[in-house]
């Protein structure tokens, strides 16, 4: 014996229709489920308006000499830290790059960049310095080269924040202080912390412009004064 069952599925959201009068005044709600009745806008320019046109890349007649002088801290540099450690680029064709990865296409091809960059610190190093001072640029410069992720510590003169905490650890007034959480190690002298990174994040091999001894801290003083010049400006 076979039955068969009909019914009429309902909705489960329904119009809702309210109605209250209160005194002499009528108050009514309705809802509905047609997206139809949502009302179309549209967005049209200001009266007069007019585009402007495109114009090349230009620097300001008066930005010139601020642009050639923020450019001298880089010339002091000789490019270290510019690029990280084996940078380097190629073009391959556009289909070994994948969708979700941005690189720079032309005709075809994309560009490919690269570096050989050692294991990666699972926790940030910690470095202890100041800005003046030409061991602590040292510091900063290899960390750049190395891309580590680093917390500088500011220890100015008579700082009264982080400069007496370094001097609590290490023992010693003496910047650049690393400190690094996930070997244990700290230690000053910045050399020393070069060729720490560089053998526990790199390849092993200190950059020639950061292990010429005087010559590099020579390079480093002249490239705080030339910014110390700029600053003398505004």
């Amino acid at each position: 014996m076979a039955g068969m069952l009909n019914f009429t599925p309902t909705p489960i959201f329904r119009p809702i229709s309210t109605r209250r009068t209160t005194n002499n005044r009528v108050l009514s709600v309705k809802s509905s489920l047609n997206t139809s009745e949502t009302p179309s806008t549209s967005i049209s320019a200001p009266p007069n308006f007019k585009a402007p046109k495109p114009k090349p890349f230009s620097v300001r007649p008066d930005k010139v000499f601020d642009i050639l002088g923020a450019s001298l801290a880089l010339l002091f540099r000789l490019t270290t830290s510019v690029l990280v450690s084996g940078y380097s680029v190629s073009f391959v064709p556009a289909k070994e790059i994948p969708s979700d990865q941005y690189a720079l296409g032309f005709a075809g091809f994309k560009l490919k960049e690269s570096s050989k960059l050692g294991p990666r610190p699972e926790k940030p190093i910690e470095i202890y310095e100041f800005e003046s001072c030409p061991f602590c640029r040292k510091v900063r410069e290899i960390a750049s080269f190395l891309d580590l992720d680093v917390l500088y510590y500011p220890c100015p003169r008579n700082g009264p924040n982080f400069r007496p905490k370094a001097v609590q650890m290490g023992g010693k007034q003496q910047f650049p202080y690393m400190v690094d959480p996930n070997t244990g190690v700290s230690m000053y002298e910045s050399d020393e912390i070069i060729k720490y990174l560089v053998g526990k994040y790199g390849d092993g091999n200190v950059p020639l412009l950061l292990s010429l001894g005087l010559l590099t801290v020579t390079r480093q003083f002249w490239n705080h004064f030339i910014v110390l010049l700029r600053r003398s400006f505004y």
